[in-house]
């Protein structure tokens, strides 16, 4: 059996929600209706992990909430029905209300609502795990949230690629990465902090591999995932992998510890460049598995 794509409408436009419901209708998806504005943030809090996607109705109300959301780290993909759009082939405005990956959407076209939700989990997938989510927050917004939400990207990214790789049975979809958030294509000074944020997710990931208690598996997957998207080198994490073990070289020779311990990391590299090298794999698309939906999502 497929697994069905859990969708969350927010709308208080009864009309909208009964044409909806219409077209939403059937084992393709869960339907979530929410009527009541106080009623959304909980929800979404609740089902973080679950929801799949994100319909609402753009009133004076939205950009609150999802101002909201962003502060609480919750990223989910989004589609906004606007009773007009600026734009003749429904391409979305520079400025967005939630994140990069949001889709604006004419009311009058729900018949292609069903492509336009696979095409805002698409654009979700592709979101860069270093990029900025949001034109309109505050700086102090953005310091405040941004590893919260950079973490949870990752996490939801993930959780979504493995739905739709059983609802369709294409990998593709999720390792369609955007070159734009590629190492190689950023600045100088981005390239200096995606590596920086590398080395210091490693160094958590070191200093607490043996720990039983920890949550390793997830930093683990965090820091894969982050490389994968980033096209980062195997390369360069054993690079990193070199200059922390160095670093701690050094530290256990100015104790007057043995070195010794450190070979026992061996195992945190293997572990890691197996995971990465898996992703590596599966991201070159299988020519029997192409889509037609996928051409139409871009």
């Amino acid at each position: 059996m497929q697994t069905r794509l859990s969708i969350c409408l927010y709308s208080s436009d009864e009309h909208l929600t009964q044409l909806l419901t219409h077209h939403l209708s059937g084992d393709r998806y869960r339907l979530h209706i929410i009527d009541q504005l106080e009623d959304l943030v909980p929800f979404l809090e609740d089902h973080s992990e679950t929801i799949d996607c994100l319909i609402v109705k753009q009133e004076p109300s939205i950009l609150p909430l999802f101002n909201q959301l962003y502060e609480q780290g919750t990223l989910v993909p989004v589609i906004i029905f606007e009773d007009k759009v600026e734009s003749s082939d429904n391409v979305e405005p520079p400025t967005f209300l939630y994140h990069s990956a949001e889709v604006r959407y004419r009311v009058k076209e729900l018949d292609e609502i069903q492509v336009t939700i696979d095409r805002a989990i698409t654009k979700f997938l592709h979101l860069g795990p270093s990029c900025f989510l949001t034109d309109q927050s505050l700086s102090s917004q953005r310091d405040i949230g941004t590893e919260k939400n950079q973490s949870f990207l990752l996490l939801q990214q993930r959780r979504l690629a493995e739905k739709l790789k059983e609802r369709l049975g294409y990998l593709g979809v999720y390792y369609k990465r955007n070159p734009k958030y590629f190492y190689r294509n950023l600045s100088p000074e981005d390239k200096r902090e995606l590596l920086k944020e590398l080395m210091a997710n490693y160094r958590e990931i070191i200093l607490n591999y043996f720990d039983e208690d920890s949550e390793v598996n997830q930093a683990i997957d965090q820091f894969v995932n982050q490389a994968f998207f980033a096209d980062i080198s195997v390369s360069r994490v054993l690079e990193i992998h070199m200059e922390l073990m160095d670093e701690f070289s050094q530290q256990l020779k100015l104790e007057g510890r043995s070195e010794e311990i450190l070979l026992d990391y061996r195992l945190t590299i293997i572990d890691i460049l197996a995971h990465l090298g898996e992703m590596y794999r599966r991201c070159i698309p299988r020519g029997d598995l192409l889509f037609d939906l996928l051409n139409q999502i871009d």
